[in-house]
């Protein structure tokens, strides 16, 4: 459709200041506000079936009953419209709704300013300052609260069979509804890579201690959605959890994350050391086979144990879940040893909840990690390099890749 110049000329007329146009008594305001009454009208015509100014059909007892004067908040501040009735009360509008109060996506603007870590504080601050908007507390509580039922949609939803799952633990900070105190509690999430590559967050909880019946309600939960086998776990050192794992998917391999494993020994070293101890920690997971690994790993105790004695025990006491690691091909072990997908979901986790202090409930701290959650998935969920991988699953797990 296209809008005539004499049409414009004529609407424009007695404009002579910008404000004339675009203030909030401007002419764009009132357009908006006398196109949307018109659209309600058309609306009600089509509801009750004839125009508005004739006579509705003898037999027909249902027709128009004025109007109801309504505020909708929105972008360009608050629009005074009228809304028409009908006498029966069947008349159901779609382009603003029984009980909508906002128009212009501001629900999505709430939503999007919350899931970049601002408070509510903040959020009010920000719809006054920008848009005029003076919005309660209550409502953006609202809002956002709606969030949470789409939280558990997504926790109840369908997993997929998964190739590999990386678990990996955040530390938050929620004040406790019991003590009033705040504590730090871990947010554990579980990344999956499906079958074809694409990687998808399986779910996250929020717990103060972990354990063994932690971890087994974990995976039973997984399993109850329909994730039916789990090739390779890659977890960190998390006591009970490669128990659980193995009790719920039997033939699932446990593998140890080896970034997290080199972290925590480069935590015992003096900063002038930690290049060299990391180097030779490099030749332990970088070994070809996993005797070649244990005789690098004696080479280094030999080297270090005087200094950093407690660096070669703590991957002793992890062997049995770091060895898995060495039957796989490069192409393999480079997904499950550097992580990168993981440790890219938890950037975007942390850029989130850096603004926040604290959480006043677990409920707050689930909706915006979950929302933090939602964005890192728009960013691209394909492993790279997934064609080489996806040959060596294969052959190597037969069957069970591809069913």
């Amino acid at each position: 459709m296209t809008i005539s110049k004499e049409l414009l000329d004529e609407l424009l007329k007695g404009c002579e200041r910008p404000e004339d146009l675009l203030g909030n008594n401007g002419l764009m305001k009132e357009l908006k506000i006398k196109l949307m009454e018109r659209m309600l009208g058309a609306e009600l015509t089509a509801h009750l079936g004839y125009e508005d100014g004739k006579e509705a059909p003898p037999d027909q007892v249902n027709r128009r009953n004025g109007s109801s004067a309504k505020r909708l908040k929105g972008q360009d501040g608050e629009l005074p419209i009228a809304v028409p009735r009908d006498r029966d009360g069947s008349f159901e509008p779609e382009l603003v709704k029984k009980g909508q109060t906002r128009i212009d996506g501001m629900d999505d603007k709430i939503i999007g300013l919350y899931a970049a870590g601002l408070t509510v504080r903040d959020i009010r601050a920000h719809l006054e300052d920008v848009y005029g908007l003076q919005v309660s507390p209550d409502l953006i509580s609202r809002v956002t609260d709606a969030v949470l039922d789409e939280v558990r949609e997504w926790q109840s939803g369908a997993g997929p069979n998964v190739s590999i799952v990386i678990f990996d633990a955040l530390r938050v900070k929620i004040r406790d509804a019991d003590s009033r105190m705040v504590k730090n509690k871990a947010v554990y999430v579980a990344l999956g890579v499906s079958r074809d590559g694409v990687r998808e967050v399986l779910g996250l909880w929020i717990a103060e201690n972990e354990g063994a019946k932690f971890w087994l309600s974990v995976m039973n939960e997984l399993k109850n959605r329909g994730v039916q086998d789990i090739l390779i776990a890659v977890v960190d050192g998390l006591k009970g959890f490669p128990e659980a794992i193995t009790a719920a998917f039997p033939d699932a391999t446990v593998q140890t994350c080896i970034v997290h494993l080199v972290r925590h020994s480069l935590n015992f070293c003096a900063w002038k050391d930690r290049k060299a101890v990391a180097a030779d920690l490099r030749l332990i997971y970088g070994a070809p086979t996993a005797d070649q690994a244990a005789a690098e790993l004696d080479a280094f105790e030999e080297k270090w144990a005087e200094k950093y004695a407690s660096i070669a025990p703590a991957w002793r006491r992890a062997w049995q879940e770091v060895i898995p690691f060495f039957a796989f091909d490069p192409a393999i072990r480079k997904i499950i040893y550097t992580t990168n997908a993981i440790e890219s979901l938890n950037r975007v986790i942390r850029k989130s909840i850096k603004t926040r202090g604290s959480f006043p409930t677990e409920e707050a701290a689930t909706k915006l990690i979950y929302l933090a959650i939602r964005n890192f998935e728009k960013g691209g969920r394909n492993v790279r390099e997934w064609f080489a991988a996806r040959n060596q699953f294969a052959i190597m797990f037969d069957e069970r890749f591809n069913a």
